[in-house]
């Protein structure tokens, strides 16, 4: 059995360059509060489908997605869906330079998660997509139910997996290599009956 480390707050870094920083309390409860039901309402929510490779048939994502980009030539394609751009919000921006301040980086782009309930998920992958560049800086923003966010060394499988758990208003700074020696998740939980919104901020190069 993989061994299994449940991180509440603080930094990881490793030797080969990647580096990990969370903050469990980012934002302000009541920031957190107006964000989540101001994108659950205003946000254009989409279901994506994406082609099994062993029948042929399309499958829904187990969530819901957006994506919001400076132009509309930024389309974000990946896992075999094409993500249209939609134009930004204003909190959005705002939401968008309060997280530049503490990340050292600046961003273009946000893809929107929500995770109906502890039945959607995402399953083991990287943001290493050749649109994101060579070490990507991706900040992530949890809204409403907590979930588990695990993450995994890679090389040729998975290895030990530490698991974070992103609260509401919490932040997760993905930086250095970690795209391309570490592969993250967000598993299944049948026993969380409430939903969650997940902004991932990126730069992305069109």
């Amino acid at each position: 059995m993989m061994e299994r480390q449940v991180i509440h707050a603080g930094n990881i870094a490793d030797e080969k360059g990647g580096l990990l920083e969370f903050d469990s309390q980012f934002l302000l409860k009541s920031e957190a509060d107006f964000l989540l039901e101001f994108l659950r309402a205003n946000v254009p929510w989409e279901q994506k489908f994406y082609t099994d490779r062993r029948t042929g048939k399309q499958i829904a994502q187990p969530r819901l997605t957006a994506w919001y980009a400076d132009n509309s030539k930024m389309a974000y394609s990946y896992s075999g869906v094409t993500q249209v751009v939609q134009h930004w919000l204003p909190e959005l921006l705002e939401l968008k330079k309060k997280i530049e301040v503490v990340s050292r980086a600046d961003y273009n782009s946000v893809l929107l998660n929500f995770y109906r309930d502890g039945k959607d998920s995402v399953w083991w992958h990287a943001d290493d997509e050749k649109e994101l560049g060579e070490n990507p800086n991706i900040a992530s923003i949890s809204l409403g139910a907590t979930r588990d966010f695990g993450i995994a060394e890679y090389q040729n499988d998975l290895g030990k997996e530490l698991y974070f758990d992103l609260n509401h208003g919490s932040l997760l700074i993905m930086s250095g290599t970690t795209q391309k020696y570490w592969r993250h998740s967000i598993p299944k939980m049948p026993e969380v009956k409430e939903g969650r919104i997940n902004l991932t901020f990126r730069k992305f190069f069109a």
